[in-house]
């Protein structure tokens, strides 16, 4: 059963190790609210408030005075006693010295920190410090360096203790520029008033005053850097951020996957150690202020997450574990070596992205637009899924081969027909890759092809392909049923035939009195293609060996020499110009929709009279393509059989899977298409009927 919590106020309530799943926190009010450890995998957080209730706000922000006040005072302290030293009553010298030297070091500090960052700055600091201290030591001049000691805890004080002050007051804040301004100008006055209060000369007020004025520039500077997301600063907003979520709602080892956050606020919330594993964070707000680790990290990502939109930008080595991108629009961007797995690309826009060395295990592409990508030594198995991919070629190579402008494009020439990308690819997602460097002995190969198929339960192997790829190097790609275990399945095939092999090549020693080199030689010879069918061809075993052995070359990420050989596809694949039947289509959802029964009343449309309206709108939808309609159509077909018993799980998941693949088809439509007016107002009504809102 739901648990149902929409619009409550949940302000500070324990929700500790509960079971949440499924539960619907619809603009909920969850400030301060613990859910740590809690179980939420598929709870609604749309439009939720989450955050630190308005007392902890004000709480924090008299802590960060006190702390403030308590550091300037100090530091402040120090820092007039050292001048004393410096400058004995009636030194001249000594009073300029006083009067220049916090000014010129606080000046250095502030270019230092501009250009370097706070952290490189303090090592700067210090080191002309400790030289400053040496110099003064050697020259006599003791009171001196006692004064650079005072003025380098000074300096620790505005620079950094005030830079999280500050980044704190920010974030607890909202960016309110009148309580900024106030602090900063509280902090002058109070570093200002230090030596008059202590009866100082004037010189050492003026001193004070001006010191104080560039250490708060210092602090104010650097807080907005570190709130922008300056990466040298990241420690600094790291630890601010952790301060400001004191009290805030707390998610820290939360089970998320797949809840939703849309449109939620989450500034001042603890997702540290949270299993955030397709979490939905589209057009969530503050998300950068809230604290969490692995996913959230970094800001371009986070910045991705929030706005799926990341057309043209770089995630080079990215790490996109787990991550909802449903729908996001990533046209042309670089997603090379980036670990996409387990992350979600329905109806995402892949056209000419880059992911070349991609890990995209578990990775869920379903009805993504992957026109024009590379998809060089991608990194794909059984789980991940390829349905309904709209793409007419990919490109198998990032770089063309040199002296020319050939990416290996598939296919050679036409466009895949709907359907056919999905299909090569599954044949490659069932199969192992066998790599032989020094060429294959057959006789041994096939004594091990025997005893794995039996060690395996008779498991039902079957040859793909055989591709010599020069060198010496052979590739067999070997079929595997379904769920069979391609890890173990490999393993036992390469240890089974190190051993077939030695007990062969004492054979061959012994019958031929062969040379070691000569051994290698001879396997060589037996990569030619036409001996190698001639081989197994001659063998009482049940092997399949494909009469359509393609010899062209495709990517496989296991692959050493980038080329992979598809012997069951056999060649490129040629439109055929046949086009979707439409009519056959939409006859076929009318025929499902009219099972349904009629709404009771008119005036209040049930599901039937909504998905009729989207099947009406989705026909007449001009930019969308024949492919895009057929799809579309496919998805209120499954709608419908939800509705015809809601409540049963297969249907219902389908359902949502439906829900999802429509609001990605919209995606790439101009705003004033009229399917986006009708799946923006039909789809959460065919939600609710369905129970999922």
């Amino acid at each position: 059963m739901q648990l149902e919590y929409k619009g409550q106020n949940l302000q500070g309530r324990s929700f500790k190790g509960q079971n949440l799943t499924s539960a619907n926190f619809q603009g909920a009010d969850i400030r301060g609210a613990d859910f740590t450890d809690a179980n939420l995998r598929d709870a609604t957080f749309f439009l939720a408030k989450a955050g630190l209730p308005n007392h902890l706000h004000f709480i924090l922000l008299i802590i960060l005075f006190f702390i403030g006040a308590l550091s300037l005072f100090t530091a402040g302290v120090v820092a007039v006693f050292a001048g004393d030293q410096l400058s004995p009553a009636g030194q001249i010298i000594g009073q300029y010295l006083i009067l220049f030297i916090n000014p010129i070091l606080l000046t250095i500090f502030l270019l230092v920190t501009i250009y370097l960052g706070l952290n490189k700055a303090v090592i700067t600091i210090v080191f002309l410090a400790v030289f400053s201290c040496i110099s003064l030591i050697v020259l006599q001049y003791y009171e001196a360096a006692a004064a650079f000691a005072g003025n380098l805890l000074w300096l620790f004080t505005v620079g950094v203790i005030g830079a999280i002050i500050f980044t704190s007051v920010i974030i607890l804040t909202k960016y309110s520029s009148g309580i900024f301004i106030g602090a900063g100008f509280i902090a002058w006055v109070i570093s200002t008033l230090i030596p008059l209060i202590l009866d100082k000369p004037y010189f050492i007020i003026v001193k004070v005053a001006f010191s104080s004025a560039i250490g708060v520039s210092i602090s104010i500077y650097t807080s907005q850097q570190a709130i922008l997301g300056m990466p040298q600063l990241a420690w600094i907003s790291s630890i601010a951020i952790a301060f400001a979520a004191t009290g805030g709602t707390n998610f820290s080892g939360a089970d998320l996957t797949d809840a939703d956050f849309t449109s939620a606020t989450l500034k001042n919330t603890d997702f540290r150690k949270a299993n955030l594993t397709r979490t939905r964070f589209y057009e969530s707000k503050e998300l950068d202020l809230a604290i969490g680790d692995a996913i959230l990290a970094k800001r371009d990502i986070l910045n991705l997450l929030v706005s799926c939109h990341g057309r043209n930008k770089s995630y080079v080595g990215a790490n996109l574990q787990g991550a909802n991108l449903i729908g996001a629009n990533l046209e042309a961007a670089n997603l090379k070596g980036a670990d996409l797995s387990g992350a979600v690309f329905q109806g995402a826009c892949l056209e000419w992205t880059n992911l070349t060395l991609a890990q995209a295990v578990g990775t869920d592409f379903t009805s993504a637009q992957m026109t024009g990508a590379c998809i060089e030594a991608w990194n794909i198995e059984s789980t991940t899924k390829l349905d309904h991919i709209d793409c007419r070629f990919i490109y198998l190579l990032e770089n063309p081969k040199p002296g020319t402008d050939d990416r290996e494009r598939r296919p050679s020439s036409g466009n895949f027909q709907p359907g056919e990308f999905t299909k090569l690819f599954e044949e490659l997602l069932n199969t192992v890759d066998l790599i032989f460097r020094n060429g294959i002995d057959w006789k041994a190969f096939i004594a091990t092809f025997r005893k794995v198929q039996e060690e395996n339960g008779g498991s039902d192997l079957a040859i793909q392909s055989i591709a010599n790829k020069g060198d010496g190097v052979v590739v067999v790609k070997v079929n595997v049923p379904d769920g069979a275990d391609k890890e173990k399945i490999h393993n036992d095939f390469m240890q089974n035939y190190q051993l077939a092999l030695q007990a062969v090549e004492e054979r061959y020693k012994s019958q031929l009195q062969a040379k070691d080199n000569e051994i290698v030689s001879y396997r060589r010879q037996s990569a030619d293609m036409r001996e190698i069918i001639s081989l197994l061809a001659n063998k009482p075993i049940n092997v399949q060996i494909d009469n359509k052995v393609e010899t062209k070359a495709m990517t496989n990420s296991n692959d050493s020499s980038r080329n992979i050989n598809i012997g069951n596809i056999g060649g490129d694949f040629n439109a055929s110009g046949q086009a979707l039947n439409i009519g056959e289509i939409s006859g076929k959802v009318t025929n499902t929709i009219n099972q349904l029964p009629p709404a009771p009343a008119p005036q209040h449309p049930g599901i039937k009279e909504l998905l009729m309206q989207l099947q009406a709108a989705i026909e007449s939808e001009k930019d969308l393509t024949q492919e895009d309609k057929a799809e579309a159509l496919e998805q209120v077909k499954a709608l419908a059989e939800a509705g015809k018993n809601p409540q049963e799980e297969p249907k219902q998941k389908a359902a949502k899977t439906a829900l999802k693949v429509l609001k990605g088809t919209i995606t790439g439509l101009p705003a004033t298409a009229t399917l986006v007016e009708a799946v923006s107002k039909l789809l959460p009504l065919i939600s609710k009927l369905l129970s999922f809102g």
